[in-house]
């Protein structure tokens, strides 16, 4: 895991639905760089819905994570964007274990799915200072 991190927050979510591809935009916490992520349109569909405050009817997939981290003691740590290969991102969901003193578990995820459970859960998200720098406007 990447030791260099920097904050981030959603800042942008773009859908268009005659395209395939949806991007969320991560912007620097108290700065000005940011950068895309081409996501899925279920996925852009899910982060917005979840930034609007709207549930669904049964859940979904994010919530289901969540479930799962809170009923087996954990606490979404943060989720860190940590990796960059051939224009793919890469992403870790930090989980704090409580019961073990707080050890750390983490879990590979899409980066749109680490970034639906940590704003569904309140935590914080974080790219590698190695990625912001590759990819930062």
């Amino acid at each position: 895991m990447e030791t260099n991190v920097i904050p981030v927050e959603l800042s942008r979510i773009v859908i268009d639905e005659t395209s395939d591809e949806q991007v969320i935009v991560l912007r620097e916490v108290g700065g000005e760089r940011s950068f895309p992520i081409l996501i899925g349109i279920f996925e852009a569909t899910v982060i917005d819905r979840i930034v609007k405050g709207r549930g669904a009817p049964r859940p979904l997939t994010h919530d289901l994570i969540a479930e799962i981290i809170h009923r087996l003691g954990g606490r979404l740590h943060r989720a860190e964007i940590d990796d960059l290969k051939s224009d793919t991102y890469y992403a870790k969901l930090v989980i704090a274990l409580d019961r073990d003193k707080g050890r750390e578990v983490l879990i590979d995820a899409r980066p749109s799915d680490a970034v639906a459970v940590a704003l569904q859960m309140g935590a914080p998200l974080f790219v590698a200072e190695k990625v912001m720098d590759q990819v930062a406007r």
